[in-house]
């Protein structure tokens, strides 16, 4: 059975997490005390240490390193940091704690399963290498693994919540397509591999660049995307993603271009750069 450490000083959302998660199997332990957490990981180490970050003795982030020193290893345990909506710094800190995920309160139910039930199933989570990680300038080494698009996803738009929603939904999809197609077709899923992912808030824009370890492609050769469709066949690429046995998609260049205000290549192209006025 899966053993699960539990810390928050919140007693009703203690209660909760633990009879949640009680309720799907898993082994919980549970304390309002950060110290006390540690001993607790020393005598039964978890393989997955939930905490809130807001903790009178000791911060969840703080916790998150010391357990792991005490581990010895980053990979060893996994990570779900809890926190507040709307909090950029503490999300820089997880980014530089290697925080697996994190769940941004109120959560439900089932967005704690979710997130739980993905780290368990994974043997080795691919880790992001954080370069620089200020306000202005985040700077990161992504393996080339699609997993970790969503725990990004999450990190950068809690960088972004003074953007109105519409513009944070377009960010957050014109981020998603691009990342995915680095991945994918530059990185071929290798998770030995990865992407450059560069994220610059200036003072009326915000400014994403995305490098893969990819040669690059030909825009002429793009037939299984929608952005080669010819004008009286729409759905042309959709019927070659079907021949070549590639999921279904193939709309993400052409809608990225619509939802952000600037969209670049390089001459090599594999390497792409996107900017959103604001």
């Amino acid at each position: 059975m899966s053993k699960i450490l539990v810390v928050d000083d919140d007693p009703l959302l203690l209660d909760l997490v633990t009879d949640i998660l009680s309720v799907d199997g898993y082994d919980v332990r549970a304390t309002r005390d950060a110290t006390y957490a540690l001993q607790q990981l020393q005598e039964q180490p978890p393989e997955l240490l939930i905490t809130d970050y807001l903790m009178p003795s000791m911060d969840g982030l703080s916790l998150i390193r010391e357990s792991r020193r005490i581990l010895n290893s980053c990979a060893a345990l996994k990570c779900i940091l809890i926190t507040a909506h709307g909090n950029p710094e503490i999300v820089l800190g997880a980014l530089r704690e290697r925080v697996n995920d994190f769940l941004v309160k109120p959560f439900r139910p089932d967005d704690l399963r979710s997130a739980v039930a993905t780290l368990m199933a994974a043997d080795r989570l691919p880790m992001i290498e954080v370069i620089s990680a200020s306000l202005e300038w985040v700077n990161l080494r992504v393996p080339c693994c699609l997993a970790v698009v969503p725990i990004l996803q999450k990190l950068l738009a809690e960088l972004r919540t003074d953007f109105p929603d519409e513009t944070r939904e377009a960010i957050s999809y014109a981020f998603r397509e691009m990342i995915n197609n680095a991945i994918e077709y530059g990185g071929k899923s290798d998770p030995s591999l990865s992407v450059r992912v560069t994220c610059v808030r200036l003072q009326h824009a915000i400014l994403f660049c995305i490098g893969d370890p990819g040669k690059g492609f030909d825009p002429l050769a793009l037939e299984h995307s929608a952005v080669s469709n010819p004008g009286g066949d729409l759905l042309r690429h959709a019927s070659i993603r079907n021949e070549r046995g590639l999921r279904p998609g193939g709309f993400g260049i052409l809608l990225t271009r619509h939802l952000v205000d600037e969209l670049l290549y390089n001459e090599q192209r594999n390497e792409v750069l996107f900017v959103k006025y604001l």
